[in-house]
């Protein structure tokens, strides 16, 4: 059972979604402003954090940040701020996820799972591709042992092809995989700029690459 830390001060939205979620099987604990998010962490072991951005005390920016930088826990977003710098900012704190109010319950226990399983949350393992190593407990990916220091994106990239082995990612797939939630704004250009970026940190020769193939005028695919 996942365990998840609800970071909003709007009662009635925290009293609905944990019961909903409890009834889903999460285990919700929620706090309703920085003060009390940070001290929960400090006390309890969770497996996922949702965070408003408006708090009682402090906002979600700064919670994210040490969640990130303190325990490197994945967070969602979720908050009426649904304006590009919010999304842009949110993203660059490595939040993993961004879902706008007001939302649909079941669309967000779909985002829930679907982050816990990128992050390797809900039961993660190491996998081997050639000579880079993916440990999804840990949320990194090591080069003969040497830390690649991925972004949250490029992670989110990696794990997309870990996750569909053999299989054809088309472009449109990925970037609804990784850009769901900021899509509006970011254009496929910006794909071939983190497919290129990781390449370059995975390939030991990114100009012929070997772990993230082209397959010509469809998408991209990795092998395992």
């Amino acid at each position: 059972m996942a365990k998840i830390l609800l970071v909003e001060d709007d009662r009635s939205i925290v009293s609905n979604l944990a019961e909903y979620l409890n009834g889903q099987g999460f285990d919700v604990k929620s706090a309703a402003g920085q003060t009390d998010a940070l001290k929960l962490l400090e006390e309890e072991d969770f497996d996922l954090v949702l965070l408003d951005i408006s708090l009682a005390d402090g906002n979600g920016f700064s919670v994210c940040s040490a969640v990130k930088s303190e325990y490197g826990l994945p967070v969602i977003f979720l908050t009426a701020s649904g304006d590009e710098y919010s999304t842009v900012t949110g993203f660059d704190l490595g939040a993993d996820d961004y879902v706008p109010k007001p939302f649909r319950p079941r669309e967000l226990v779909s985002r829930i799972k679907n982050v816990l399983r990128l992050t390797g949350k809900n039961g993660g393992a190491v996998v081997q591709v050639g000579n880079v190593t993916i440990d999804t407990i840990k949320g990194a990916a090591y080069k003969n042992g040497a830390d690649l220091f991925l972004s949250a994106l490029e992670y989110r990239l990696l794990l997309a092809f870990v996750n569909n082995s053999g299989q054809l990612l088309t472009r449109e797939r990925l970037l609804k995989t990784i850009w769901d939630a900021a899509g509006e704004f970011v254009n496929d250009n910006t794909l071939t700029v983190y497919i290129k970026r990781l390449r370059d940190k995975l390939e030991d020769d990114p100009q012929n690459p070997e772990i993230i193939k082209t397959v010509r005028g469809l998408g991209y695919k990795m092998e395992l």
